[in-house]
């Protein structure tokens, strides 16, 4: 195939792909750099899909490549259809995809709808005059009374939302930096403009997108003012002093999710799925009621939820009965906006989190580096590159330490660079790619394993969920499809534990280190920080 030549996509399947896929989130930055300049690049991507195809994933989820300042990891776009440099070429990004594809592992990129750099063509032209054809394509206002901003929105950086531009002498609006201006949805010619860009990818065989704040997208016309946070406090990040009721997730951005999705459903088999905002309970409406909306929001419940028997029970039967019916749930555990679990849960229970990741009911998301255990990188603070930590500091909402280069091997640069890595790598040489390929008994084989099952057994993939009740700190459900059926139970203490039930059955695959597949009969006494999965046999 010539390199100038257009990636063919995936044939579509009669089934939604993303139903039996593995989702491995990769920001390239941080993934593998070719050239030596300390940052990841699309060739570097390239040179690691064997990897990729090794560990079983399905699709890679890329965070921005486009050209960019680079203020905001990549979320200021200048030019949403071109490559920025720093990664490589369009020709480049083309050999990933086909790569990829040759490899069956789809691919989705970041759609970052919201916002745009403050260099973008679109915004040069915006801010130059009240009267320019692209005058109303974001967010402008008149001062307030005072001649400050019109309004109390605040920026999720901190301050003011609005920024004063003197050309136009009004203020404009940001959901995030002054550099990062919100684009206006209810203006029709922005939706096609955005409309086209995604088709650009995707007649690039792009098999998706993920939705980067979705659900602020449109904002009260009425410009009227956030009401106080009764609960803020004094831990209260500043950002957060306020309720963002006419900001995020208002009922008009249901509208604008639509669009893009109809715009994506031109395509046959693509994926559109999207970072929402607000509890659990409100997850539901971002599946859509008479028109589709997001195939997947993505629910980071196993992040936020307190880690015991329990509260984790609570936490998904909540999610389960939030969802509506027919719809594909999934479940997060990482990524380049959240801390590692692994350093909330420990290495042991990071084992468990595994196994419950790839055996409930659901799509699996997880963030390069979570198969290995990846913990919070200390960032000095000379080098700390995310602006959200240098603006908002004391709140530990700073990024660069789940955004630390992935380690491959255990010399200093990790086998990431042969330069100066953007960012520190961990300290932990111990805890990298190559050592835990070799280790059979490694967090990383033991998450290939599981997806091989996943692969194995229709019922891990099809099959309805039925929850157990949690008891001893052993939290325990069911997969059932037709005559299968796959008991899954979960120690999350450190000591022994009994894992309650009647019958026999087969160990298919056990999360500790000394036990193997083999039969079993009902109940089985776990080890600390052990987890199981056993088909039934009658």
């Amino acid at each position: 195939m010539s390199t100038n030549e257009t990636p063919k996509p995936l044939p579509a399947s009669d089934e939604a792909w993303w139903r039996n896929a593995v989702v491995y989130e990769i920001a390239a930055i941080s993934f593998q750099d070719s050239n030596g300049d300390g940052q990841g690049d699309l060739p570097g991507l390239l040179q690691r899909i064997d990897y990729l195809n090794w560990l079983g994933v399905g699709a890679v989820w890329l965070t921005p490549i486009y050209r960019s300042p680079n203020r905001d990891f990549g979320y200021d776009i200048a030019d949403f259809c071109a490559v920025d440099p720093r990664f490589g070429t369009q020709e480049d990004f083309d050999e990933v995809v086909r790569a990829l594809h040759d490899s069956g592992i789809r691919i989705i990129l970041d759609l970052v709808p919201n916002h745009t750099s403050d260099e973008h063509a679109w915004f040069t032209e915006s801010r130059a005059s009240r009267s320019n054809p692209k005058a109303d394509w974001y967010l402008w206002a008149e001062a307030g009374p005072n001649g400050g901003p019109p309004n109390n929105w605040l920026s999720r950086f901190g301050g003011s939302g609005w920024e004063w531009c003197e050309e136009r002498r009004q203020f404009y609006y940001h959901s995030f930096l002054p550099s990062q201006p919100d684009l206006n949805w209810r203006n029709r010619e922005v939706r096609e403009a955005m409309a086209s860009t995604m088709r650009f990818w995707l007649d690039r065989g792009v098999d998706g997108f993920r939705v980067d704040a979705s659900a602020v997208l449109i904002k009260d016309d009425l410009l009227r003012d956030n009401p106080p946070d009764p609960e803020a406090d004094d831990k209260t990040p500043p950002p957060q002093a306020n309720m963002p009721v006419f900001t995020d997730d208002r009922p008009e951005a249901m509208d604008c999710i639509e669009y893009i999705r109809g715009v994506l459903d031109e395509y046959d088999g693509r994926l559109l799925c999207g970072e929402v905002q607000g509890k659990t309970d409100r997850i539901g409406h971002f599946y859509g009621n008479s028109k589709p909306r997001l195939n997947l929001p993505l629910n980071f419940a196993l992040l936020d939820t307190e880690w015991n028997a329990i509260s984790l029970q609570a936490t998904i039967d909540a999610y389960f009965n939030a969802i509506p019916k027919g719809a594909w749930p999934d479940f997060v555990i990482g990524g380049h906006d959240k801390h590692r679990v692994a350093s909330k849960l420990g290495q042991a229970q990071a084992r468990i989190l595994a196994m419950l990741l790839m055996t409930i009911r659901g799509t699996p998301f997880l963030f390069a580096g979570d198969e290995i255990g990846s913990e919070q990188v200390p960032i000095p603070a000379e080098q700390v590159r995310d602006p959200f930590e240098r603006l908002v500091k004391g709140f530990d909402l700073g990024r660069d330490p789940e955004r630390a280069p992935l380690r491959w091997d255990d010399t200093e640069a990790g086998g990431f660079t042969t330069g100066e890595p953007w960012l520190p790598l961990s300290g932990d040489r111990a805890r990298n790619i190559e050592a835990q390929q070799r280790d059979g008994k490694s967090l990383l084989n033991l998450y290939r394993e599981l997806i091989a099952l996943r692969r194995r057994e229709p019922c891990l993939l099809h099959g309805e969920y039925r929850p157990r009740r949690a008891q001893n700190d052993v939290f325990s459900f069911e997969r059932s499809l037709g005559e299968t059926e796959i008991l899954v139970g979960l120690n999350l203490s450190g000591e022994p534990r009994l894992f309650e039930w009647q019958g026999n059955g087969l160990i298919l695959l056990s999360s500790g280190l000394d036990r193997g597949p083999g039969k079993v009969d009902g109940p089985i006494h776990l080890k600390p920080n052990e987890g199981v999965i056993v088909k039934v046999t009658r």
